[in-house]
């Protein structure tokens, strides 16, 4: 037996993430008895639900984006034994050493340190682990960025972000009527492309993480369990707004966002039985757009009705902007039309890439969109379907996150556990 075989057998490879937040990114451990022990950090990104801790790979293959990197990291792993075996009599095999071979030289000294350009550089190494949506956003905040610039009459660079870039942005978004929300994503956008750069070798300024970002806290819009009702009985005529109508009481029922509810068809139904009370039960089964997670979702009563009324079929798929446009039409006519606080987009800038919202009272009708079933069904089932099974419907990874989600404070949980003492 060869030196070189004897050690790629000894050689082994494990995968591991070290983190609770999505996406988490994927180490790589090369152990070699006791004498070898590196840890670096790989390029390759999952979902921590779709990761088995004690397997080191993914849980399952049900899905392209997960065959694909349980492939990837098989390669991974043959490159690194393969690169460990040509330099083990050679180099000092480290963690340096592997975190030198999985994030080369020359992509560092690729990557640019102005703002604007480094912007593009991101976008192109994140494409394949971020959603459509997400991308639009960040098209959406880069140009904010560059009218910025613009702005300034100099070049942005990535070591310019600091607690005066911070000021100077804000100062510049509200005079151009952005809301502190939108302003505070801008920024929290900007502070983890700086990051990306910082890891990528490219100075940043010393300020970086203390810049403190702050929101204002939003009305939470949601549609009542009676409010549902008046939606579900209210008389139409026309079709599209009895399509969008049906589409609305879906979402409220099963919590989902309008780019999953909107793809969901027959064929992705499956019936069970209840091994508790031996009942049918039909579940829907899809993959989230947005987080690739794979999803079962009962089909409550008021969603089976629809089906029914339309042979098994689900309403007929429409464009998210034909979606926000005619539900509003619907709410209107189901009376949902009490004066309430929120924002919405100016009229005037809807087609706007620059759009801003408005805040203000105005009937709820107009506060009404695409989003408000996903809200509606966290905030109506809170406190009576247990909240693991309620994150796990919505796509939440921590409690934390849901309950600001759906608005709970601390003095709301106090008050909900008074309720079991008295």
């Amino acid at each position: 037996m060869s030196t070189k075989l004897y050690l790629c057998i000894m050689a082994r490879i494990k995968f591991f993430i070290q983190t609770s937040n999505n996406p988490a990114g994927i180490y790589a451990r090369l152990i070699e008895g006791r004498i070898i022990d590196a840890k670096a950090k790989t390029k390759l990104i999952v979902n921590i639900n779709d990761w088995s801790v004690k397997k080191g790979s993914p849980i399952r293959m049900n899905t392209p984006n997960l065959k694909k990197l349980d492939n990837d990291l098989m390669e991974l792993r043959l490159k690194i034994l393969n690169h460990y075996n040509d330099c083990v009599s050679k180099e000092t095999i480290n963690s340096q050493w592997l975190k030198d071979f999985l994030n080369p030289i020359a992509d560092i000294e690729a990557a640019p340190n102005s703002l604007i350009t480094y912007f593009d550089f991101y976008v192109k190494h994140q494409k394949s682990n971020i959603s459509p949506s997400t991308l639009k956003k960040y098209v959406v905040i880069i140009n904010l960025v560059k009218r910025f610039q613009n702005d300034l009459k100099r070049e942005i660079f990535i070591k310019d972000v600091n607690a005066d870039f911070k000021l100077k942005f804000q100062t510049y978004c509200l005079g151009e009527n952005y809301g502190i929300n939108t302003i505070s994503r801008a920024l929290k956008f900007i502070k983890s492309v700086c990051y990306h750069a910082r890891a990528n070798g490219i100075e940043v300024h010393p300020q970086l993480t203390s810049i403190k970002i702050l929101t204002n806290k939003t009305d939470k819009i949601f549609l009542s369990v009676e409010e549902i009702e008046l939606i579900a009985n209210v008389k139409l005529e026309q079709e599209h707004l009895i399509n969008a109508r049906d589409w609305l009481v879906i979402s409220c029922e099963t919590g989902q966002r309008v780019s999953d509810f909107m793809k969901f068809t027959k064929s992705k139904i499956r019936n069970e039985v209840s091994e508790k009370s031996g009942k049918k039960i039909a579940l829907i089964e899809f993959t989230q757009v947005k987080t690739q997670k794979l999803m079962a979702i009962p089909l409550q009563k008021k969603v089976i009705e629809i089906l029914n009324k339309r042979n098994g079929e689900f309403p007929r798929e429409i464009s998210d902007q034909k979606y926000n446009e005619y539900i509003k039409v619907v709410c209107d006519k189901a009376g949902i039309n009490q004066i309430i606080k929120g924002s919405k987009m100016k009229a005037s800038e809807k087609k706007s890439e620059t759009g801003r919202k408005e805040s203000g009272e105005f009937p709820k009708f107009e506060l009404v969109t695409s989003h408000i079933g996903r809200r509606s069904f966290a905030t109506n089932y809170y406190g009576i379907i247990p909240t693991s099974l309620l994150m796990n419907a919505t796509g939440h990874t921590t409690e934390k996150m849901f309950l600001e989600y759906i608005g709970k404070t601390e003095t709301d949980m106090a008050k909900q556990l008074a309720e079991y003492f008295i």
